[in-house]
Order: C-alpha cells, then sequence, then structure tokens
C-alpha cells in the first residue's frame, strides 16, 4: 500500500484522538522495581453482565500468585466492547471483588479511584495507546484495512462450511489482504467502514512450541488468522487481542492467567507479539469450572446461560460463607 493511502488510513482512525508514537508511551511505562521471582498478574473482566463464579477463581488466582511472590495484582477492565456494556457492571466487579477479599493492589478501586502508575486501567480510556502500535503495524505492513461487508463475510463461512473447511479470515478468504491500492482508494472515496486486519504470515501447517505455566509443553498449529484489530465502530477501539498484548507488555505484566478457552488464540499472540518486536508474554491457562449435568449429560463447563450458580449474587444471596466458596 502507497503511504498517501496509509496517511488517509492513519487520519481516519485517528480522528479526533491525538496519537503518540511508540517510543513516548513507552517512555511512561518504564520497568517495575521488585525483587527478582516477583510476579506481576492481572484479572481482566469484561463490564457485558454480571460477575462469573470462573472470574472470582481467576481473581483468585491472580492474587495469590502475587501475594506469595511479593508482586503486584492489577484489575484492568476490558471494556471495548461498548455494545455489549452494562451500565453499573464495572462498579459491581469491584464491589464484588471486595466482598470475596479480592480487591486489587492496582487498578479500580472502591470508590472508583485508581490506584497504580501503569494505568489507565480502563481499556476505553487507552484509545490512542492501541492506535499508536496499530498504526506501527499498518506502517510496517503487518496491518490493512479491510472493507468487507457482514454479508460478504457471512458467504465466506458459507463456502468455508459447504467446502468442510475451518472457519476464518485466511487464504482465499481474506477479501481484502491483497486488494489494489485502487480498490483500497475507491472504498475509502465511497466512505465504506472498515477494520484494521492483522496480516499473519503463519502457516497453520506448522507447530508452534508453547511451554504454558499450567499445562506445561504444548505444540499448537501457527495462526494464519487476519483478525481484526481495529474496529468500525464509532468508538474506534481495538479487539481483545491487540488490547491484551499491548497492555500487558506496557504494565510489565509477567505471568498471563486466563481460561483455558483462549489457549488456541496463544499463537496469534505470539505472531502479534513478534510483530510488534515486544517479547511473548507468558501464559498459564486455568481449567474452566464444570459441574455435572442434572439432565444426565455427564460433566460440562458451567455456563452462563444455563446455570445460576454461575453468577457470583448466587452465592451471596444464597448466604454461602465466601470462605468457603473460594
Amino acid at each position: 500500500m502507497n503511504k498517501v493511502l496509509e496517511d488517509r488510513i492513519v487520519e481516519l482512525l485517528s480522528a479526533e484522538v491525538s496519537v503518540k508514537n511508540r517510543i513516548e508511551i513507552e517512555a511512561q511505562y518504564p520497568n517495575r522495581k521488585l525483587d527478582t521471582g516477583a510476579e506481576v498478574t492481572r484479572f481482566c473482566p469484561s463490564p457485558t453482565g454480571f460477575v462469573h463464579i470462573g472470574g472470582i477463581f481467576t481473581a483468585m488466582i491472580c492474587q495469590y500468585v502475587a501475594r506469595q511472590s511479593g508482586g503486584v495484582y492489577i484489575l484492568r477492565i476490558e471494556d471495548t466492547d461498548k455494545k455489549r456494556e452494562v451500565e453499573g457492571a464495572k462498579e459491581l466487579i469491584v464491589q464484588q471483588l471486595e466482598k470475596f477479599d479480592l480487591s486489587p493492589n492496582e487498578g479500580l478501586q472502591l470508590d472508583g479511584s485508581e490506584a497504580g502508575d501503569y494505568g489507565p486501567y480502563l481499556q476505553s480510556e487507552r484509545r490512542e495507546i492501541y492506535l499508536a502500535y496499530a498504526i506501527d503495524l499498518l506502517r510496517k505492513g503487518r496491518a490493512y484495512p479491510c472493507f468487507a461487508t457482514p454479508e460478504e463475510l457471512q458467504n465466506a463461512v458459507k463456502d468455508q462450511q459447504s467446502k468442510k473447511m475451518r472457519p476464518g479470515y485466511y487464504g482465499q478468504w481474506a477479501l481484502w489482504r491483497d486488494r489494489s491500492d485502487d480498490d483500497i482508494k475507491s472504498a475509502l472515496d465511497a466512505g465504506k467502514p472498515f477494520v484494521l486486519r492483522f496480516r499473519s504470515e503463519g502457516d497453520h501447517e506448522k507447530r508452534l512450541s508453547i511451554d504454558d505455566v499450567l499445562k506445561g509443553h504444548l505444540e499448537l498449529p501457527e495462526n494464519d488468522l487476519d483478525v481484526p484489530l481495529i474496529k468500525s465502530d464509532e468508538w474506534r477501539l481495538p479487539t481483545y487481542h491487540l488490547a491484551h498484548v499491548v497492555d500487558d507488555y506496557l504494565m510489565k505484566a509477567t505471568i498471563i492467567m486466563r481460561g483455558e478457552e483462549w489457549l488456541p488464540s496463544t499463537p496469534l499472540h505470539f505472531e502479534l507479539a513478534d510483530a510488534l518486536n515486544i517479547p511473548r508474554h507468558r501464559y498459564a491457562h486455568t481449567p474452566v469450572i464444570s459441574i455435572i449435568d442434572k439432565s444426565g449429560g455427564g460433566k460440562r463447563k458451567l455456563s452462563k446461560r444455563k446455570d445460576p450458580e454461575a453468577d457470583v449474587a448466587y452465592w451471596l444471596k444464597a448466604a454461602y460463607p465466601l470462605k468457603a466458596v473460594k
């Protein structure tokens, strides 16, 4: 893509925002002065509904590991999905963490303030930071605009299903990956909305070695998906993939505790870190909370939709001793 088009895309992405360069941003996040072996952990819920009991599980592990090692336990609110955000959910997260004696060392506090020098701890307040890293990828040729409509993306998935191919934005179904400058210019001139996508260089047929803190040595397929980095809506906020990699780099997290449903995304997050020329994160993928299905279906994941026990409020209302729940 020529520089004129890059500049137009940058201007559209950064409208009404003063975007700094990476050097300026990283100077604001120095290395932490902690003893050797101290772990910096983070719990990162989304304010999209009730607090899941699995979140308490993850927060508990994060607090314990940080406390036992003389480190820092961070609460970061991942509120980039504005369409699904529920009013009052951020405050509810902080309140229920406090009830379980899981208040963080850094991040949003009970009185609405923020503690710590590595914020803001609300992702929606870090837009200019994410844009700086997204623009860096664009300038390096590792990101590009995608103007595909929802209908076109749905048709691509249907085509993959009919051919019994795995779903995703890759290969011949990466509709805007190799489009010409003329096509991009025409789309921009027409005012079409776009997402900024990552340009993967991975090969799904190759394997990537991963040493998970909890699961040990694993071999997973390389990432080859061109995932969205910056959304097309009016907020121009990032997806989880970019936001997590950037935030945990800047906040100096030493171990990423998250549910094992995110394990398949680890090759993508490694590739993003490599493309940004930052260290790969150290992951610990925790097991999900499971129950025995009352209908005789055997063991299954605790469901937000089916199981009232998934909501932390269930345990509070039923007056279970919180120490016993932990």
